[in-house]
């Protein structure tokens, strides 16, 4: 685990800032100590190993809501399967409200995209709660790589076809989906190196096993710092204004627009009653309106950006839609 990761889930961040969230939530706390929701100890799922963008989302957002809900908020890494336990876990559980999700849009909509989350439907079986945070990827290689700017990449690449490698999270994972994108785009060929998690991912990344790699920022921001990796750009239109170093693609190609952004939302059963969905959803909100927790997140790379349930579940659809279309290009199928 590095300095960054153990700095990120500390619990330090999080109590210094539950004063003022608590303060702002004053007018609305003797509405929740009078409901029945919460009774009980609240747990937020995470189908993917801790170390990730998955689980720092769900890490930020725990504690804040802690404070304002009144009872302890536990965040539990259920991996395996292509992300299918935690799924099912949370779409079997009772619907009370006291078992949510965090979703990655990679898991939510490109896994969903290619039928990659088994008998469970992303946009059926679950409701939003809101959106926690929508950043822009990193795109990194190893310092072995001889290029040190996105053209660089591709001329290189160009040259050497299908003998460099990318890593992703799996098949319909952001970072697979993605890149595939960007070979497609770029006129490239990578070779795809699944990974079942971002804690291995990283590992062969540093040791110069894997070439290429595309995440949100949090797990590859002190890598960058501590020159481990590489940056060439982020995959936007503009910059990253808690990266303001490094290119934006659209700076650094004719490349423009890609939907390339990784968004985090947290979900609950379908079943779960709409006024208990309404009260997660108002102490979501206030939780990442605290400007201390928004800066630790933007300190992180991550940039916090909070969207309603219908704004989720609009997007969540439209994004299905759209990876359907680009992996049967690709000829993706799920693992």
């Amino acid at each position: 685990m590095t300095d960054f990761t153990r700095n990120r889930i500390g619990r330090r961040g999080a109590l210094a800032g539950a004063a003022g969230i608590a303060a702002a939530w004053t007018g609305a706390r003797p509405a929740i100590a009078q409901a029945r929701f919460p009774n009980r100890p609240i747990s937020i799922v995470v189908p993917i190993p801790a170390g990730g963008g998955t689980d720092y989302a769900a890490r930020l957002i725990a504690e804040p809501m802690a404070q304002i809900l009144g009872q302890p908020v536990v965040v539990e890494n259920r991996p395996g399967g292509n992300d299918v336990i935690g799924l099912m876990h949370v779409a079997r559980s009772q619907p009370d409200g006291h078992t949510l999700l965090m979703g990655y849009c990679g898991t939510m909509a490109g896994r969903a995209a290619i039928g990659g989350t088994g008998s469970v439907s992303t946009a059926e079986d679950f409701v939003p709660i809101g959106q926690v945070s929508d950043t822009p990827q990193l795109f990194v290689v190893h310092p072995s790589v001889p290029a040190k700017t996105l053209p660089e990449f591709i001329a290189h690449a160009r040259a050497n076809p299908g003998k460099m490698t990318y890593a992703s999270a799996g098949n319909g994972s952001m970072h697979h989906l993605g890149t595939e994108l960007l070979k497609s785009r770029a006129g490239i060929d990578l070779l795809h190196v699944p990974y079942r998690g971002t804690g291995e991912t990283i590992s062969d990344l540093v040791a110069g096993r894997i070439q290429f790699y595309m995440n949100s920022p949090p797990p590859l921001v002190s890598l960058v710092r501590d020159g481990r990796v590489r940056p060439l750009c982020v995959s936007s239109n503009e910059r990253h204004p808690g990266l303001p170093d490094i290119p934006a693609l659209a700076e650094a190609t004719d490349l423009r627009d890609l939907p390339l952004n990784v968004w985090f939302a947290l979900y609950a059963p379908k079943a779960v009653p709409p006024e208990i969905r309404e009260q997660l959803s108002r102490a979501m909100e206030t939780a990442l309106a605290d400007e201390g927790l928004r800066r630790r997140a933007f300190e992180a790379g991550s940039l916090v950006r909070f969207e309603g349930p219908d704004a989720v579940a609009q997007r969540l659809r439209r994004e299905i839609a759209g990876w359907k279309d680009i992996a049967q290009a690709a000829n993706i199928r799920a693992d």
